[in-house]
């Protein structure tokens, strides 16, 4: 297997919107990517925005959602028989909340797909949200003109993840098998700034701060193995505190979803890498 070398162009789009997705960080992420890597793993896959960006030759990606993991791996097996689902969709408020109550678990992996991907294109601000029995619970967005097919996207990201193993799992289990050379990038549920900005429910487990400590010390685990490490979290005091020894960037962003409106707008962000670029 030859090292993946770094492109800077965009290769393809993330067929789910997801809150604290990375498209509007792409290029401060993207100039970070090491020049070449072997493999490239995501254990916090989200919307992919990375993971499309730089289309890695061979990848490992995971979430502990297990709803997200399955429309990946419907994209990647099954990327007709989704669209033909998707295709009978309905962008009609009482359609929304019918597909909404549906349970998950007692579809199958197809049905499962397409309400995830119509839910996301079809709900406010494609805000992913459980309840604590991991039922979607987010309004409908009464958008004029979803793009919840999405045919060539998800025909472009089916042709991506055919070099990509998807697991449902955690990260740490996922990062066993992570080697010198390879190239980890970490999106964790950012850890709170403040009372409005708590996403960590996009799924019925949530993040906690002793998680965020647990995962600063696989970071320095996976720097002892000789990977090339990437991180992003919320800009605070604790996550300073917990990455000192490596690089820690300020980057910007603008927040889009907050309860209170006067606290949308730019935030700061870092970005922790173990490597020079």
């Amino acid at each position: 297997m030859g090292l993946a070398k770094r492109d800077v162009s965009i290769k393809s789009q993330p067929f789910l919107k997801w809150a604290g997705g990375k498209t509007q960080l792409l290029h401060e992420l993207i100039k970070r990517v090491p020049e070449e890597y072997n493999v490239y793993f995501e254990p916090f896959i989200g919307g992919g925005a990375l993971y499309f960006a730089i289309a890695p030759e061979e990848a490992v990606i995971a979430d502990i959602n297990d709803d997200l993991v399955n429309a990946y791996i419907v994209v990647r097996d099954n990327p007709n028989e989704l669209l033909e689902a998707l295709s009978k969709y309905k962008n009609e408020k009482d359609f929304y909340y019918s597909i909404r109550s549906q349970d998950q678990n007692k579809l199958g992996k197809i049905e499962r797909a397409a309400r995830l991907v119509y839910l996301n294109r079809t709900c406010f601000n494609g805000l992913y949200r459980v309840n604590k029995n991991g039922q979607f619970n987010v309004p409908f967005a009464n958008y004029k003109n979803p793009n919840f097919v999405q045919t060539e996207r998800i025909l472009a990201a089916s042709q991506m993840l055919q070099n990509t193993d998807v697991y449902h799992a955690g990260f740490e289990k996922v990062l066993v098998e992570a080697k010198a050379g390879d190239f980890i990038y970490l999106d964790p549920p950012y850890y709170p700034k403040d009372v409005y900005s708590d996403f960590k429910r996009y799924s019925k487990e949530q993040f906690y701060k002793n998680d965020h400590e647990r995962l600063a010390e696989l970071y320095n685990e996976l720097t002892e193995r000789g990977c090339y490490v990437m991180l992003s979290n919320s800009d605070t005091p604790f996550t300073r505190e917990l990455y000192k020894k490596w690089r820690v960037d300020t980057v910007y962003a603008k927040r889009l979803i907050n309860k209170d409106a006067s606290k949308r707008g730019e935030v700061t962000e870092i970005i922790v890498t173990n490597y020079d670029y």
